[in-house]
């Protein structure tokens, strides 16, 4: 099996259920002032010629998306997607107790995919791996121009970055302020 072909086993396009990707030529950057959950995803082949395994294990993230889309209240927000022989999800949530209520839940697709994977997929033929991370409100930036909605900015909303946004530098500091002032907010509730 080549890399390629191993690339489109474990493609995960949403393609199918995602409007038509358009252009926005605008400077545009995320001013969203709750934080989120940046969770990292994905899988490496290590064995090619264990096909099966390698088709499970598709099949499975497959299966949690489709559920997780399906269900908007889950708490995920919006993921892109990278294939190769070390494929990586980026997704976010809305909260760190979204993903492990999620994870933990045994109606849901993850729990059986995980025990399958101690049972039966967990012998080295694909390696799998994920990293998460807390980003509090404020303490982020981005900037996207001539882009579709990507990445952060899918979760929004989006703002034109000009003025004290225009550079990274001012866009963090912005958002510095934005959490402080939140964070003001919340202790004088």
């Amino acid at each position: 099996m080549t890399t390629s072909s191993f690339t489109l086993m474990l493609s995960l396009s949403t393609s199918s259920c995602e409007p038509p990707m358009i252009v926005n030529h605008q400077r545009l950057t995320v001013a969203r002032d709750q934080g989120f959950v940046v969770f990292l995803i994905g899988a490496r082949l290590n064995k090619w010629w264990l096909l099966p395994v390698v088709w499970g294990v598709a099949m499975a993230m497959r299966r949690m998306l489709g559920e997780l889309q399906a269900n908007p209240d889950s708490g995920l927000l919006a993921f892109e997607e990278y294939g190769g022989r070390t494929t990586l999800m980026l997704q976010y949530w809305r909260s760190r107790e979204d993903l492990l209520r999620y994870a933990r839940d045994k109606e849901r697709a993850h729990a059986p995919a995980w025990r399958r994977w101690i049972r039966e997929w967990g012998e080295g033929a694909v390696g799998i791996w994920h990293e998460t991370y807390v980003v509090e409100p404020g303490s982020y930036e981005c900037v996207y121009q001539h882009m579709p909605a990507f990445g952060l900015g899918k979760v929004g909303p989006l703002v034109p970055a000009e003025g004290p946004l225009k550079t990274a530098a001012g866009r963090l500091a912005a958002g510095a302020e934005r959490g402080a002032r939140l964070q003001e907010d919340a202790q004088a509730a």
